[in-house]
């Protein structure tokens, strides 16, 4: 593992559980066991680092959007990405955190949202088939992310605080609603 990635990981993990406002760079290069400067070396200061933390997210994310077989039907393809989304949050739970300080916050820059947006260009392109086909809303995909976006975040909160046995059969609760509130 590079310094980079030394300094990435530690990043996420104390802005996940400290907070984005209450975690001073210097704590995160000690976690890191770096200097300031090498810290500084590859992030000029905390925001950079919060974006390049943002991105490395969505790109870990774009990983398990990969091996969707594209060929599948319509519902298979997003019942395949919704489970590998949510898995995904669940098993990285510093990252879901992270990811959930940062919703309509003003420190992540149009660029990163952009690279952000580019990961998950696989969804996009299944929900526009999908309305083409007349298998889903012809809703704004906009507002088709921001619901599965909040529906995903909505259920992996859940499933962290939650103490109930039945985790395995509410995900597959929850993908149903979720079909049924898309589907035409």
């Amino acid at each position: 593992m590079t310094k980079k990635d030394n300094i990435l990981n530690a990043g996420v993990q104390l802005l996940a559980n400290n907070g984005i406002h209450a975690t001073p760079m210097s704590a995160i290069a000690k976690s890191a066991k770096t200097g300031m400067g090498t810290i500084y070396n590859y992030f000029d200061n905390k925001e950079i680092l919060i974006n390049a933390i943002y991105v490395d997210i969505k790109e870990k994310e774009a990983a398990i959007l990969a091996p969707v077989d594209v060929n599948a039907p319509i519902k298979t393809q997003f019942e395949a990405y919704y489970i590998a989304v949510v898995q995904f949050y669940i098993k990285n739970p510093a990252y879901y955190k992270f990811m959930e300080q940062l919703q309509g916050s003003p420190i992540i820059t149009s660029e990163s949202k952009n690279i952000g947006y580019q990961t998950i260009e696989p969804v996009v392109k299944t929900l526009q088939t999908g309305q083409q086909e007349r298998i889903i809303k012809s809703i704004e995909l906009e507002e088709l992310l921001q619901f599965l976006g909040g529906s995903i975040f909505s259920f992996v909160k859940w499933y962290h605080t939650t103490t109930s046995s039945q985790k395995n059969t509410s995900l597959k609760n929850q993908l149903q609603m979720v079909w049924d509130a898309i589907k035409e």
